[in-house]
C-alpha cells in the first residue's frame, strides 16, 4: 500500500489535457538531450580526507570572475561577521515564529528588520520580507489590484524585463491585465502614463534606478494618479536610499525592491530577499507577516505576529496572499548587515560605487568603440552604446576573468547595441584600468 495516495492515470490525464501537455515528459522537454539519462561519474566511496582532496581538485576548475555585470544582482560586500552570527544553531535551524513565549529573538530581529526598511524607505511599516525584489513587486499588484476593486495595472516599459515576466505570469492567473507605459530616451514616459490612466486602473508599477541604470525624475507621477485614485508602487534598490530620494518622498503607496544589494553575496542567483514597505493606510492589505512589539502580563517588551490575515489564520480564499514563508534567515542577514555598516557606512559604501562607476564611465567613453546611450543621471549602472560585437567582447573578457557587461539584446533584440555595466565599492581602479585595457585592444 502506498505512503500516500497517488494521482491516478485519470488524474495525470485530467493535468496534463488542462495545461496542453501530451506526456509527463513533456515537461521536461526544454532539458538538453545531452543531460538526459546521462550516467553519473560517481567515485567509489571514500574517507574524509580524500573527499576534501577530491572536491578541491575540482574546485581548481572553477575560474573566479571580477564581475561587472548588474541588471538585478549585484556584488557588494559582505561583512565578515554576518556569517559568524547567522551560522549559529538557534537562527539556522529557527521555525516560524507562531509561539511568540519561545520566539523572542526570532521576532526581535524581524521587527528590527522592518524597523530599519522603514527608515530606509520613508514608509510607515514594512512586512517582515518576501522571497525576492520580482516577487515583491507582483504581490504589490495584487495588493493595488484588490485595494482598487480592478483588474488593470500600468508597468513602466524601464522595469527591469526580468521582473516584467514575474509580475506577468502573477497577473495571468489572476485574470489582471498588465498594460506597459512607453518609455522614451531611457525614462517612463509620463504622457504615456497619464493617457492610459483611468479610474479603471489600480495604478503605476516603476523601477528606481531603471534597467539602464538611470535614476528617474517621478516628480509629476503621483499627480497624474491621483487624479484617477490610482496607487503608486515603486521597485527600489534599497541600498542606494542611504544617497536617493526616498519612496514616500516620491509619494509611493507601495515600496518593494531586491534586498540582496544589502550586503546579500551573489550566491549563483539565490537565495535572495525582497522587501515591501507601506502607508498606514494600506498596511491591513498586506501580505507576509508584520511584526509588532507590545508588553507582557509583567509590563515586559515583547513581541509578537500581528495583523495575521493569512491563510493559516482565516480562510485561504479570502487571505491577502498565500504567501507560507519569509526566507527570514535572509532577513536577518540582511539586519546585521544595515546594523554593521549604520547609516554612515552605507552612505560611504554607495559612495565608492557610485565614484567607481562613474570613473569606468568616463574610461571608456575615451575608447572610440563606446558612446553615451542616454544624457541621465545615473549611479552604480549605467549603459553605452557599443560598434563591437558584444558577445565576443565578453567571451575576451572571461578569458582575462572579468564577467560583463549585460547585453541589453538579451531583453530585446531592437537594443543589440547597447550594453549596461555595474560597479561597486568592491571595484579597485587597478581592476578597472584592467577592464578597460583589454576592451581598447578589441575591434
Amino acid at each position: 500500500m502506498h505512503k500516500y495516495m497517488p494521482h491516478t492515470h485519470e488524474d495525470v490525464r485530467a493535468m496534463l489535457d488542462r495545461i496542453g501537455v501530451e506526456k509527463i515528459e513533456d515537461l521536461f522537454s526544454e532539458i538538453p538531450k545531452t543531460l538526459v539519462h546521462k550516467e553519473l561519474d560517481i567515485p567509489n566511496s571514500m574517507s574524509e580526507i580524500e573527499l576534501r582532496d577530491h572536491f578541491a581538485a575540482l574546485a581548481k576548475q572553477n575560474t573566479p570572475l571580477i564581475p561587472f555585470m548588474g541588471a538585478g544582482a549585484y556584488d557588494h560586500y559582505t561583512p565578515s561577521i554576518i556569517r559568524h552570527l547567522i551560522e549559529r544553531q538557534e537562527f539556522l535551524t529557527a521555525y516560524t515564529p507562531y509561539q511568540p513565549e519561545i520566539a523572542q529573538g526570532t521576532l526581535q530581529y524581524i521587527f528590527e528588520y522592518q524597523s530599519m526598511i522603514c527608515q530606509l524607505t520613508g514608509m510607515d511599516v514594512s512586512n517582515a520580507s518576501m522571497y525576492d525584489g520580482a516577487t515583491a513587486t507582483a504581490e504589490a499588484m495584487f495588493m493595488a489590484t484588490g485595494v482598487r476593486r480592478s483588474d488593470k495595472i500600468l508597468m513602466s516599459a524601464t522595469v527591469n524585463p526580468n521582473i516584467q515576466r514575474v509580475v506577468k505570469t502573477y497577473a495571468d492567473y489572476r485574470d489582471i491585465e498588465v498594460i506597459m507605459v512607453a518609455e522614451e530616451d531611457g525614462q517612463t514616459n509620463l504622457e504615456n502614463v497619464k493617457a492610459l490612466m483611468d479610474k479603471d486602473v489600480a495604478g503605476l508599477i516603476v523601477q528606481n534606478p531603471n534597467v539602464y541604470g538611470i535614476t528617474e525624475d517621478f516628480s509629476n507621477v503621483k499627480d497624474a494618479l491621483d487624479e484617477h485614485k490610482g496607487l503608486f508602487i515603486m521597485n527600489h534598490d534599497p541600498s542606494l536610499l542611504a544617497h536617493l530620494k526616498t519612496p514616500a518622498s516620491w509619494g509611493v503607496d507601495i515600496a518593494v525592491g531586491e534586498a540582496q544589494t544589502l550586503g546579500v553575496p551573489l550566491s549563483y542567483g539565490g537565495p535572495y530577499i525582497g522587501y515591501m514597505a507601506t502607508t498606514k493606510k494600506l498596511m491591513r492589505k498586506m501580505p507576509g507577516r508584520i511584526c509588532g512589539v507590545t508588553k507582557d502580563q509583567d509590563g515586559k517588551r515583547a513581541f509578537v505576529l500581528t495583523l495575521q490575515a493569512r491563510e493559516q489564520h482565516i480562510r485561504r480564499e479570502k487571505a491577502n496572499s498565500n504567501i507560507c514563508s519569509n526566507q527570514s534567515l535572509l532577513a536577518l542577514f540582511v539586519t546585521i548587515y544595515m546594523a554593521t555598516m549604520g547609516k554612515k557606512g552605507l552612505y560611504e559604501a554607495q559612495q565608492m560605487s557610485m565614484d567607481n562607476a562613474h570613473y569606468l564611465h568616463e574610461k571608456l567613453l575615451e575608447l572610440p568603440t563606446f558612446e553615451a546611450a542616454f544624457d541621465k543621471p545615473f549611479f552604480k549602472e549605467f549603459t553605452l552604446k557599443t560598434s563591437l560585437d558584444i558577445d565576443s567582447m565578453n567571451d575576451v573578457l572571461k578569458t582575462h576573468g572579468f564577467l560583463g557587461p549585460f547585453p541589453q539584446k538579451r531583453f530585446d533584440d531592437t537594443k543589440a547595441d547597447l550594453v549596461t555595466f555595474a560597479v561597486t565599492e568592491k571595484r579597485t581602479k587597478a581592476q578597472m584600468d584592467a577592464f578597460v585595457d583589454i576592451v581598447r585592444g578589441l575591434n
